[in-house]
């Protein structure tokens, strides 16, 4: 192949690592919706959960950089899980500024029918345990290389 066919090549949709990422992203949260549904929360308030359930209480300053995503992002979706009686949101005795996101005995409650998911959604998208590691890891480096190259 010349490398005049190579860059046409290169600029092939199905080509582009920006393009089968998206279509990937939208495509397994669109599986984990009905998975999510029956939970009664939304894949991002499903992540919220998840490093709630690791951690509790957080800062949203923590769990903003936790999820790699801006309080100001977070905040409409906080609002929605206190409204569901998920998390308490609690201003910082000394630091009015600072907001302490726990968990309710209702949100701590939800963690238990949660546990199925990871093997839900294993089944779903037709993984085993070692292909979701392996992918885990790829994603995870190419996180990093990605924001490496933004610096």
């Amino acid at each position: 192949m010349t490398a005049a066919v190579q860059r046409d090549e290169d600029l092939l949709l199905e080509h582009q690592l920006c393009f089968a990422l998206s279509v990937a992203s939208r495509s397994v949260i669109g599986a984990y919706k009905p998975v999510l549904e029956k939970l009664g929360i939304t894949h991002p308030q499903y992540l919220v959960m998840l490093a709630l359930w690791e951690e509790s209480p957080r800062m949203v300053k923590d769990l903003g950089e936790a999820l790699a995503q801006e309080p100001a992002t977070l905040s409409p979706m906080l609002k929605r899980l206190e409204a569901a009686g998920l998390i308490t949101r609690d201003r910082v005795p000394g630091n009015e500024r600072a907001l302490a996101i726990g968990l309710t005995v209702k949100g701590k409650a939800l963690r238990e029918d949660a546990l199925a998911v990871p093997g839900t959604m294993l089944q779903r998208l037709g993984l085993d345990r070692e292909q979701l590691v392996a992918l885990n890891e790829s994603m995870r480096d190419l996180i990093a290389a990605a924001q490496d190259s933004a610096h």
